[in-house]
């Protein structure tokens, strides 16, 4: 018996396969440009708040306890402009879904910030002895702010410019908190976490739609 014509794929189908191949390709080499502007603003200016209120606590039990409050506090007001930036942008589009662009950025900043999470706990755990929790509160800004610019800069391979800029300079500010025992912790998460992210907050958001 003979074998079965295969019959080629119509015009309209291959048309088809071949757009949805563009679109995906497209889709990838896109760059990431929800980052939100005005939400690294807030998250700026919470930083800024909490520095002062850090400042005077009298024992770095307390220290540690207003930065653990703030940390939570700045990232989901933060998350939440990112996500409503998302959502503008596909508005009317049917249902959100995170773009490939978007899975790349975010594959790029959890894993560093989910580090220095985890490295926090270990540091302050009080069920570890002979852990000088004041030696920590030394290590803790400078771990923050360094494992913090290895996200950003990571992600921000994936994004607009200025968001790898950022993650560069909370780098610098990590290792000088690290590396040089005579700065002030406190001042450096001001530098970092407040004005770095203020500065280039604002730029993001006069430049890609907030």
């Amino acid at each position: 018996m003979a074998a079965p014509a295969h019959h080629p794929p119509a015009l309209h189908d291959r048309a088809l396969q071949e757009l949805s191949f563009i679109r995906r390709t497209m889709e990838g080499a896109a760059a990431f440009t929800d980052v939100p502007g005005w939400g690294l603003v807030g998250m700026g200016l919470t930083a800024l708040a909490a520095t002062p209120v850090a400042a005077m606590q009298p024992s770095v039990e307390r220290w540690l306890a207003v930065w653990m409050l703030t940390a939570p506090l700045a990232t989901a007001g933060g998350g939440w402009a990112m996500w409503q930036k998302m959502r503008r942008r596909v508005s009317g589009e049917g249902a959100f879904t995170l773009s490939l662009p978007a899975r790349k950025f975010l594959l790029g900043f959890w894993p560093a910030i989910f580090a220095g999470a985890v490295l926090t706990v270990a540091l302050v755990n009080p069920f570890l002895p002979g852990l000088d929790l004041r030696l920590a509160s030394r290590v803790l800004p400078g771990l923050w702010l360094l494992l913090y610019g290895v996200g950003v800069t990571t992600a921000g391979a994936h994004s607009i410019r200025a968001v790898p800029l950022m993650g560069v300079g909370f780098l610098v500010l990590g290792v000088i908190a690290l590396l040089l025992p005579m700065v002030n912790g406190n001042l450096m998460m001001a530098l970092g976490f407040g004005l770095l992210q203020i500065g280039f907050g604002m730029r993001i958001a006069r430049h890609y739609g907030g």
